[in-house]
């Protein structure tokens, strides 16, 4: 069965989501506000294709139309792609919910906003839930599945069985907590290495090449709880005994962020963050990512 698609932005995750769908066999609509965003997406998807050596023809099934009326028009599933703004989500869906058919599935791709919130305005919450991808779309493997309180067991597992034809890998989230799991969990790790700087305690290198080089490089064959059963679980114990009591704990962003900002030192969009980067550096950090997750993609395809 070949499902209607609905991407509501044609951004950096919309246009990426478009093209796992298309390249599936499915048929995509695909709309953004901007028309400047929408003239660029089939390019934007073209050069993806050439870049992974994949058959252009999928273009063919995506159609780039003007309004999300007409994106959602007959759709099966919809997904929403905007700006991580929740006022301007919930106004999205409630249009939504007007235009597209009774039984289309409405999901969401934020990545931190519950998606009860997301949902307030929509009448049928049934058909409502979270379908959070990871950049770039069309390499990394995961989507996270959010559940509401009102989402029904058919919207769930109509969603994972899609998303499971079309070679994803979805999991399911049981609870509608902020960030789901993958962002609380990464966000965890960036707020003890925030706190480790802001402490005196290493440099930012220092953080990144004891990821990379440790724990980092095992990460994609050796998850956090296998690693705990690996060890023994009674290790695991001892070790946080000693660990969580000093772990940082704040609850607000770091005042280290705050400093950085106030400095004009915004990451990549100001030449430096944490680090300074030249454009040839951060021209060359993006190519390594990419190669990096391509290597990855080849090696799971093959399989």
């Amino acid at each position: 069965m070949a499902e209607r698609i609905a991407i509501l932005g044609g951004g950096l995750m919309g246009h990426g989501i478009a093209q796992v769908f298309a390249c599936a066999g499915h048929v995509v609509h695909i709309t953004d506000p901007v028309a400047e965003a929408r003239a660029g997406i089939l390019a934007r998807i073209e050069a993806n294709l050439s870049d992974l050596g994949h058959d252009s023809r999928a273009l063919a099934r995506i159609e780039v139309v003007d309004t999300l009326q007409a994106c959602v028009a007959g759709a099966d599933f919809v997904i929403e792609a905007a700006p991580e703004n929740l006022e301007l989500k919930q106004e999205i869906f409630a249009d939504v919910e007007r235009a597209a058919p009774p039984a289309a599935i409405l999901a969401s791709n934020t990545s931190v906003i519950p998606i009860t919130l997301i949902m307030s305005q929509v009448t049928n919450k049934s058909r409502a839930l979270g379908t959070h991808w990871w950049n770039p779309p069309y390499l990394v493997p995961l989507v996270e599945v959010i559940r509401t309180d009102q989402t029904s067991d058919e919207a769930m597992a109509a969603t994972i069985d899609l998303l499971r034809r079309i070679g994803k890998a979805p999991v399911e989230v049981k609870k509608d907590v902020p960030g789901f799991v993958g962002n609380r969990l990464q966000h965890a790790l960036w707020r003890e290495a925030i706190a480790l700087i802001a402490d005196g305690v290493c440099d930012a290198k220092t953080v990144d090449d004891v990821v990379k080089s440790s724990f980092g490089a095992r990460l994609a064959v050796l998850g956090p709880i296998e690693n705990a059963d690996l060890v023994g679980i009674d290790l695991t114990r001892a070790i946080h005994g000693y660990v969580l009591p000093a772990l940082d704990r704040a609850t607000e962003p770091s005042p280290c962020l705050d400093r950085l900002i106030a400095e004009g030192r915004l990451g990549f969009k100001s030449n430096r963050g944490f680090h300074d980067w030249s454009p040839e550096a951060q021209a060359a950090l993006r190519t390594k990512v990419i190669k990096h997750l391509k290597a990855s993609f080849s090696a799971v395809d093959g399989d």
